[in-house]
């Protein structure tokens, strides 16, 4: 009867040297990412097998007054230090407050940060995030203040021939009131869809900030997909688990800008919105901000105030063999947009952007027709770092 007890004991004490081996204790004491007293950023991973771990991220300006090797579009992997346990780590120099993106490189495989939860995608990639100082003003933090609410809302798009899903932004109090607000059409970029304002670009908390310190006006933003042979995000539509890709059909051939009214005549019955051009924006960065342009341009006594943020100008596709009627006669379009005065055209693009013969293009236009835009030039290149400022500058200046 002791031997038996023995062996037990035995294999009790085993059974928990192997839980806790499965455990491995030293990586659960790993905190990543911590954001240190002086904004940097201290990112650690357990990993005593690797021979090669690195950081990559758009740790664009590290606390200097311009870009550093780390483009956008570009980065450049640091190599993190292995400690005598099998840890690795990294601490970026001082950040400017920004909502940053990153990956680690374990022996050439790129992953997500094990410890770190928050977590975006871009296109097809994965991304673990972290916020410093809450972005830039604050912004881009969750604050203790009135909340709107995101829903993402399906619609009937005859002219695509799909039931299609946006997401809506409905602002603090709008169920509990009966008042109408006006709305801005929020557009995003090639590749991404309507998910990618509300993470990649905290649209919702720079609503909810902006809107608490009365420095925007309560809105209803809409954010549609803007591929129109899709219904919605990649995983999301009947077709299921799809890869993500950059490019889907008919992008920017014209198709998204003749089904646009769907989306107007749905908001506008379901939505407490005010129906009238003087109550209507439209904006968008990249494709988006082509799409806002030739829908502005299609639609000259709809839109009161247009954003184009890091916009496509000449960048259209046939449809099918012909080339749309939505981008023919654009000098004559601009004279009659420019003519119907609508309050506001804003511009916004980085220095580095790849697109900056289109923004001189749509600059030219506007000039030609003696239109008095307003314009912003920021450091950087083509990223959200940027759209996220030019939406933040934006939606102060609607419905004033």
């Amino acid at each position: 009867m002791k031997r038996f007890v023995l062996f037990f004991a035995c294999l009790a004490s085993f059974s928990l040297v192997a839980a806790q081996e499965v455990l491995n204790w030293k990586d659960n004491e790993i905190v990543s990412p911590i954001v240190n007293e002086d904004n940097s950023i201290t990112i650690s991973l357990f990993a005593p097998n690797a021979e090669k771990v690195e950081l990559t991220g758009n740790f664009l300006y590290a606390g200097k007054d311009t870009p550093d090797k780390y483009a956008d579009g570009d980065w450049h992997p640091q190599l993190m230090n292995k400690d005598a346990n099998g840890r690795w780590t990294l601490t970026t120099p001082p950040l400017k407050p920004e909502f940053y993106s990153y990956n680690l490189i374990v022996d050439g495989v790129k992953i997500t940060d094990p410890k770190n939860i928050y977590t975006v995608r871009d296109i097809g990639n994965r991304y673990s995030v972290v916020l410093v100082g809450g972005g830039v003003d604050g912004l881009y933090a969750v604050k203790n203040v009135p909340h709107g609410t995101v829903r993402k809302v399906w619609y009937d798009s005859p002219t695509a021939g799909l039931q299609r899903r946006m997401t809506v932004y409905t602002p603090a109090g709008y169920e509990s009131n009966k008042r109408s607000y006006p709305v801005l059409y929020l557009l995003h970029g090639m590749g991404v869809d309507e998910e990618a304002w509300e993470e990649l670009g905290r649209a919702t908390q720079i609503l909810d900030n902006l809107i608490a310190e009365g420095k925007a006006e309560p809105m209803v933003v809409v954010m549609p997909n803007g591929n129109i042979s899709q219904e919605a995000a990649p995983g999301e539509g009947s077709k299921g688990l799809v890869v993500a890709t950059t490019q889907y059909p008919k992008t920017m051939d014209g198709n998204f800008e003749k089904a646009f009214p769907d989306i107007i005549q749905f908001v506008e019955k379901t939505y407490r919105v005010k129906k009238d051009k003087a109550n209507r924006a439209i904006a968008g960065l990249s494709m988006g901000g082509f799409h806002s342009l030739y829908i502005a341009l299609n639609n000259p006594n709809s839109f009161n105030y247009i954003g184009l943020f890091s916009s496509a100008v000449n960048r259209m596709s046939k449809d099918g063999d012909t080339l749309s009627y939505i981008y023919k006669n654009v000098d004559e379009k601009f004279k009659t947009l420019c003519k119907k005065s609508p309050k506001l055209i804003w511009i916004g693009i980085g220095k580095d952007d790849f697109l900056s013969k289109d923004d001189d293009r749509l600059r030219a236009a506007l000039d030609k027709e003696s239109y008095k835009y307003s314009y912003l030039k920021t450091k950087g290149g083509h990223s959200w770092r940027n759209w996220r400022e030019y939406l933040s500058t934006f939606v102060q200046k609607l419905f004033k």
